[in-house]
């Protein structure tokens, strides 16, 4: 590593739930810079989680973003010629991220037809334990429990 880490940039609360975490899962959901798209699209989204579950949309959300963090994931390591899967833990700040990453893909995916009911489904599916982000989470834990013999090859 030549140069300094990037410092951490403040993010400003959303306008609606004065929250950071939804200001930081909008960006990661925007495209092409149309930031007041995407908070009408997860706001949408969190209307639409409403209507299904009865509960406070956020509270739902924040239950599903919880269902997706992983905590462990491997990471490939050389060690003489051969490259092996070793387990890690993730970082919070990590967590995080990889958990939006995969909550949005995943929600893009979906059959639905605008990505606010794209998104409400994958909420939804995350806050009881199912769904595509929810099951990438399982594999990837599966994945670290099966390459714990290599865990002594951590650095």
């Amino acid at each position: 590593m030549r140069k300094s880490r990037a410092k951490k940039r403040i993010l400003s609360p959303d306008p609606k739930f004065s929250d950071v975490l939804v200001t930081r899962f909008v960006n990661n959901m925007m495209w092409q810079g149309k930031k007041t798209t995407a908070f009408s699209v997860f706001y949408g989204a969190l209307d639409i989680v409403e209507k299904k579950t009865q509960e406070r949309g956020l509270d739902v959300w924040k239950k599903a973003l919880n269902n997706v963090m992983p905590t462990v994931e491997v990471k490939a390591r050389r060690v003489g010629g051969a490259t092996f899967q070793i387990p890690m833990e993730v970082p919070a700040d990590r967590r995080i991220a990889v958990g939006m990453k995969w909550m949005i893909n995943y929600a893009r995916s979906r059959n639905e037809k605008s990505m606010a009911e794209k998104l409400a489904g994958e909420i939804v599916a995350a806050s009881k334990g199912e769904g595509a982000s929810v099951k990438k989470k399982d594999d990837t834990h599966k994945m670290a429990e099966a390459n714990k013999a290599f865990s002594h090859f951590r650095v």
